[in-house]
């Protein structure tokens, strides 16, 4: 099958999460032996920023954990025909310009022998559905939404069952524990500032505790103005900067435990949704303890793979007793694992895409007519 994918940046991960699953999910497909093809735009702001801070080196991580692929560019004067030329399927994330997402459903709607899918992997569409609605997709045979709390935004604006829900998950071919164990100490938290919605929470459930329970706190990521690493500073936190993702197993392999914040619109009008970091930190075997958010869902066994601080009072407890309890820390990597490796792998996301391609069949098929409206 020939699978073409629109992202933003596939080389860049600088503020860009939905390249951490991208990557692993298309080069499970290309082990499959499916031919993929990724484009990206040229300009991508992402990659921009992280040549802009770390020049070609940035890329280095990334080149040397997935040698299997590569992206190619497109200027915004290229007719969408010709990138789509040939292929099977077609998914387009929601991180690209509105113009290019109408005009490849034309395409499709127009004839096109082709499966065409738009994949939502962010808030927007209860944060800024302005943003979201600017986007026809009258032309688009299904959305890929990655969590049940998006995917019902989407069959709220009339999808009729061609909403589907496809979770990010770990990619474990590089992401699993140390082949051999090392010293561990301290916690680490892998998290981009933001525009400062969980700037309390930040506080709260990890600078705070992590003090508190006189553990050293190393954390990575972008975006911090000078008012957050002041903060940190305050804090004692040892702020590192930019982190690839390629890079994160070896992080989390020399910290005893790390600490899951969730951003505000996940705790409260899109409930049910992690991050991948959650993912990828239960797959490289460290110790979890997470702030408040809902797993309604049942993607994990909350106090068994990970766990629960309903407050920065009870996380700091549960800081101490993660770095206290050996046994403690090695049932939750044990469960964590167990529940990643059977349910939230990239080769189970395959598996849920080749299912849901099969269970749309449109090739011969006319393509539904929705569009988003308020």
């Amino acid at each position: 099958m020939r699978i073409t994918y629109f992202t933003h940046s596939l080389a860049s991960c600088w503020n860009h999460g939905n390249a951490h699953f991208l990557r692993g999910v298309l080069r499970e497909l290309i082990a499959r032996g499916h031919e993929v093809t990724a484009w990206e735009p040229e300009g991508a702001w992402s990659l921009e920023n992280l040549l802009a801070d770390h020049g070609e080196a940035g890329l280095a991580a990334y080149r040397e954990a997935y040698p299997e692929l590569s992206s190619r560019t497109f200027a915004a004067e290229t007719d969408p025909a010709e990138l789509v030329d040939g292929a099977d399927v077609v998914i387009v994330h929601e991180w690209n310009d509105p113009a290019l997402v109408a005009q490849i459903g034309r395409l499709r709607a127009a004839g096109g022998r082709f499966t065409l899918l738009f994949h939502d992997t962010h808030h927007r569409a209860v944060s800024e559905p302005d943003a979201i609605q600017a986007f026809d997709l009258s032309g688009y045979d299904g959305v890929l939404a990655f969590g049940e709390t998006l995917a019902e935004v989407y069959r709220g604006w009339g999808w009729g069952g061609r909403e589907f829900v496809w979770h990010e998950a770990a990619d474990l071919r590089l992401f699993h524990p140390p082949e051999e164990e090392g010293p561990r100490e301290g916690l680490v938290w892998i998290g981009n500032w933001g525009d400062g919605e969980r700037t309390r929470e930040i506080e709260d459930f990890l600078l705070a505790p992590a003090r508190t329970a006189r553990l050293p706190l190393d954390i990575y990521g972008v975006r911090y103005p000078a008012e957050a690493k002041s903060l940190l500073e305050r804090y004692g936190v040892n702020y590192r900067g930019w982190l690839a993702n390629a890079r994160a197993p070896q992080v989390f392999a020399r910290h005893l435990a790390t600490v899951h914040v969730p951003r505000r619109f996940y705790t409260t009008i899109l409930p049910g949704i992690p991050t991948i970091r959650v993912f990828e930190a239960l797959a490289c075997g460290i110790p979890l303890a997470s702030a408040p958010w809902d797993d309604s869902e049942g993607l994990f066994r909350p106090g068994q793979d990970f766990l629960f601080a309903r407050s920065g009072a009870e996380m700091t407890r549960t800081l101490v007793a993660l770095r206290e309890d050996a046994a403690l820390r090695a049932s939750l990597v044990a469960s964590g694992l167990e529940t990643i490796r059977a349910r939230h792998t990239c080769g189970h996301r395959a598996d849920e895409l080749l299912a849901i391609l099969a269970t749309l069949n449109t090739r011969a098929a006319a393509p539904l007519d929705v569009r988003l409206t308020a």
